[in-house]
């Protein structure tokens, strides 16, 4: 068992929906089994200028249904630094912090690992991205919220893409990771999806559409991942107006809209049981690792080995998608 007291908790990287129930989760923990728990606002950037508060339960009252994240969250390239890595282990030590909870993605746990190297301070990371791209967990704080709120605007479109015999291109979130992309186009009934993982020739897309216009498909829904390799929605649109100046074409980008609101119940549970389990496993002395849920039950994944995860989507569900969009 651990002699930990006092742990530190901090919310790192792009917010997810949920990343509040996770804060929550470790703080009640925390509190239970007879824990000082820090809040550290502002990620690593706060943790190396001493943004660091004490936390009660009170802290986290009604706070499960809310989005974004109360501790507010940055991105840091002074923690890259040898320096900046210095400065925060210093202000860790002034607040006699003697474990940390990160909530984040994959930059998140590259930048503990880079700072594990030279300090040694117990940690247990809890996956927080909407992108679903890490492994070691099936599910990450954030993917669920995202890929609805991404059905829910999606739908709306297809309504006015059905009024006026449309073909809009639906740009989501996922730079390096098509899940969001999959997820939404599938639930959605789109007619094509196109996501970083497969590359696709913009020739094969093109051709799909003209099939769909011979035999009078009216209304058309391609759902891309952002930065895919065929462009964003504008740039994908704008090679099916070359080849289509008939069709009434629409390029729409959700944006930041996937990344706020209500957590759905879905990430509201992953996140009160990762957080949990966090804390459970730094009173065990389980550290230097992130929790997450495969096949439904909670497991441990070093940090040296949680990268971000871009082979694992099933191509399959793309043929799934062509035919059942026939």
């Amino acid at each position: 068992m651990s002699t930990i007291k006092n742990i530190g908790i901090l919310t790192s990287g792009g917010d997810s929906p949920g990343m509040n129930a996770a804060i929550r989760a470790v703080v009640r923990t925390g509190v239970y089994h007879g824990l000082e728990i820090f809040g550290i606002r502002r990620g690593y950037q706060g943790m190396i200028e001493g943004d660091i508060f004490r936390m009660q339960t009170t802290d986290v009252s009604n706070i499960i249904q809310r989005g974004g994240t109360i501790l507010k969250t940055a991105r840091s390239k002074e923690f890259m630094t040898d320096a900046g890595l210095a400065k925060a282990y210093d202000q860790l030590k002034k607040h006699n912090i003697e474990g940390l909870v990160l909530i984040g993605g994959d930059g998140t746990f590259r930048g503990a690992a880079h700072f594990f190297e030279q300090y040694t301070i117990p940690a247990v990371g809890i996956p927080g991205t909407i992108d679903k791209d890490l492994k070691g967990t099936d599910f990450t704080i954030g993917f669920d919220t995202a890929v609805n709120t991404a059905v829910e605007a999606i739908d709306k479109i297809r309504d006015t893409a059905e009024a006026h015999d449309r073909l809009f291109v639906v740009e989501v979130m996922g730079r390096d990771a098509g899940y969001i992309a999959l997820y939404s186009g599938i639930a959605c009934g789109a007619e094509d999806i196109l996501i970083p993982e497969q590359t696709q020739d913009i020739n094969d897309v093109l051709d799909r559409i003209d099939y769909d216009e011979r035999r009078k498909k009216t209304v058309h829904i391609l759902v891309v991942s952002e930065h895919e390799k065929l462009g964003g929605a504008k740039e994908v649109s704008d090679r099916i107006i070359a080849r289509f100046p008939q069709l009434d074409v629409r390029a729409c980008v959700l944006g930041h809209i996937q990344r706020g609101g209500a957590p759905s119940q879905a990430d509201r549970v992953l996140a009160s049981r990762l957080g949990y389990a966090a804390v459970n496993a730094l009173v065990a002395g389980n550290t230097q690792v992130m929790a997450g849920v495969v096949n439904d039950q909670v497991v441990f994944t070093p940090f040296s080995e949680i990268v971000k995860d871009g082979n694992c989507v099933n191509i399959d569900m793309l043929e799934m998608i062509r035919v059942l969009s026939s």
